[in-house]
């Protein structure tokens, strides 16, 4: 059987609800800690859905880097402490750096298309503003491939994106005003989003310029307006079976409209070192063909010909130029031409198909674990008519794309209603 295109399940998996938690807030200035964070979302977010918690039957957990940043593992077993339903429960933890939310979800919805369970819990978190940010900076760096790359560096990541810059400089070409206003536009729609980081961020005129006052260099042409936050932050989602959905939804007067349906998916992982990465992909027309793969894969899961199929995309933007990479692979435009999608206004809230209504890991903030789970909460929110100022009209399937590493691991949802 060829790996890349299982054969598809029967059994629907429905997104009944969930929460995150202010991704502006320092817990630790708080004088709380990661348990702290995990609690309060998952009650959170079981008001949200309407359950209890004698009602989850398993529970995942996304985690990047809690052993380094907070020197705790086993944080699946944290649930337990939340209620006393919870003492017993199955649950797990999942990594894959900033993917990690995202495998969670896809081990959670393979158990309900199993049959195992009918109510799973999935919960994404990650506490990061408890030290310097160089020391912060340092941990994230463990998704690199340490003694291999960037070991020179002094900050990884921004010079890991530099260097994807560079590259697809030198194969399409790349003006900096494309990923200027890509950054403008994720903070524009932070904004309007009450759980965002930088909501209350203030710019001036010369913010997305190539200003050094306003617009210092990080690395390379990489600025810091270019540059996604260090964030404290969880999410959670609530997945249950169809059999489950009817049921609660008729329990609680609602339909099956009321919830989330996840129509397709796709997962592909890729060499881990970025230049072995950028050779392979030399002669494609894609400079990462396995994320262009795990976006097809979702598409084609969910029975759509293209992405102009879909209403939105929450997607991963841990840089512009993140962002900027992912759109061709998306398929709005050719590879290499991102550009025109961006100069055309495609991707504004009022565009033919909004990025990032919800300010992305730009505006709105990337704790890194829960970013994948909160995609699907916000990708919830659109195909259900709930998601406030972030709306995007008429919206009723949803993408989302989700990335651990330099373009390592790659997961894609699409989200329709149910």
């Amino acid at each position: 059987m060829n790996h890349r295109h299982p054969r598809m399940s029967r059994n629907a998996v429905y997104v009944l609800g969930g929460a995150q938690s202010d991704f502006a807030r320092n817990w630790t200035r708080e004088g709380l800690d990661v348990y702290a964070m995990m609690r309060d979302t998952m009650q959170a977010g079981l008001a949200d859905a309407r359950l209890e918690a004698k009602d989850i039957e398993c529970a995942h957990v996304g985690n990047f880097v809690a052993e380094l940043f907070v020197g705790q593992g086993m944080l699946g077993a944290m649930l337990t402490a939340m209620d006393p339903a919870f003492v017993g429960l199955p649950t797990s933890r999942h990594e894959a750096a900033c993917a990690s939310g995202s495998i969670a979800l896809l081990a959670a919805s393979a158990e309900i298309e199993a049959g195992r369970y009918d109510v799973v819990a999935v919960l994404g978190v990650e506490l990061m503003r408890n030290v310097h940010g160089s020391v912060a900076a340092d941990h994230l760096g463990a998704a690199a491939w340490k003694g291999r790359e960037f070991d020179d560096a002094q900050y990884v990541w921004p010079a890991a994106f530099d260097r994807v810059l560079d590259a697809y400089d030198a194969r399409y070409g790349v003006n900096y005003d494309h990923l200027s206003r890509i950054a403008e536009i994720a903070f524009d729609n932070a904004r309007s989003n009450p759980n965002a980081q930088s909501r209350g961020w203030r710019f001036d005129e010369r913010s997305f310029t190539e200003d050094d006052t306003s617009n210092p260099v990080v690395t390379g042409r990489l600025r810091r307006q270019d540059c996604g936050q260090v964030t404290d932050g969880a999410a959670v989602v609530f997945l249950a079976s169809e059999a489950y959905a009817r049921r609660h939804a008729a329990y609680h007067g609602r339909t099956l409209a009321d919830f989330g349906r996840i129509a397709g998916f796709g997962h592909r992982t890729s060499l881990m070192h970025l230049e072995s990465k950028l050779a392979h992909s030399r002669n494609d027309d894609y400079v990462f063909p396995e994320v262009r793969g795990t976006v097809q894969d979702a598409l084609r899961r969910a029975g759509l010909v293209d992405i102009w199929q879909v209403d939105a995309v929450e997607l991963h933007d841990c840089f512009s130029m993140t962002e900027y990479a992912a759109i061709d692979h998306l398929g709005l435009t050719a590879p290499g031409q991102s550009w025109q999608a961006v100069e055309e206004g495609v991707i504004e809230k009022t565009g033919r198909l909004p990025i990032n209504p919800s300010g992305g890991l730009i505006g709105c903030g990337h704790p890194v674990g829960a970013t994948g789970v909160r995609m699907m909460l916000d990708a919830m929110h659109q195909v259900t008519g709930q998601a406030g100022p972030l709306q995007v009209d008429g919206a009723k399937r949803v993408a989302t794309l989700n990335i651990g590493g330099a373009f390592t691991t790659s997961v894609s949802f699409v989200v329709e209603a149910g």
